[in-house]
């Protein structure tokens, strides 16, 4: 999850001091928030959906995501590329530049014996930028919402790093418009709105023709 300023609304003025995993082999494993401003997990309601969304693409069954690869550029507290990983994803790629919040997620891969899960500190833009193109199943892009700079050239590199197929998730302060998802080659699949977050989930604008 990505970490912003405060913002006013008292929708996302105050963080839950942990969330839980919602599915797979870690259900109700605790994720701890740390107390940092502006640290800003997924909404449980809004991650119980993205999951349901991905898993009725990936047609397995019991919500698993086999074989996925997966990034989560912005990771924060981790939840959504440790939700991937506990149902089945063959890789996640864990990115963040906060050192504190990297010793947390290290600490839970050990906990978890997480082997699929790959922790990195740094750029989310960078780490997908290096990403072999084509790759991803699915990519997870929750930048903080006062950075606007950062989520064009973060879609850029996601839709890049996307196979045919996949997905990218998107958290924004605000609903992206088909015309400007459409510049950068993307296409809306689904949206919701759950208070101040705006959820899209995406698709290639060539996947949206075929």
């Amino acid at each position: 999850m990505a970490r912003t300023t405060p913002p006013a609304s008292p929708k996302l003025a105050k963080a839950p001091r942990a969330i839980r995993i919602i599915g797979g082999q870690w259900r109700r494993t605790r994720l701890a928030v740390a107390d940092k401003p502006g640290l800003r997990p997924t909404p449980d309601r809004v991650r119980e959906t993205l999951f349901n969304w991905l898993a009725s693409l990936a047609s397995a069954g019991g919500g698993e995501l086999p074989g996925w690869h997966c990034i989560d550029a912005f990771a924060g507290t981790g939840a959504l590329g440790l939700e991937a990983a506990s149902r089945g994803a063959a890789s996640v790629l864990l990115c963040e530049q906060d050192a504190a919040l990297v010793a947390q997620l290290q600490t839970l891969k050990t906990k978890l014996a997480a082997e699929a899960v790959q922790i990195e500190r740094g750029n989310g833009v960078t780490a997908l930028e290096r990403a072999p193109a084509g790759s991803a199943h699915a990519v997870f892009l929750d930048p903080p919402f006062e950075n606007a700079a950062l989520y064009e050239p973060a879609l850029r590199a996601a839709a890049r790093a996307l196979q045919p197929g996949g997905v990218i998730y998107l958290e924004a302060a605000r609903r992206w418009s088909d015309e400007e998802l459409a510049a950068l080659g993307l296409a809306a699949y689904r949206y919701l709105k759950a208070g101040a977050v705006h959820a899209h989930l995406l698709i290639l604008a060539t996947d949206s023709t075929a």
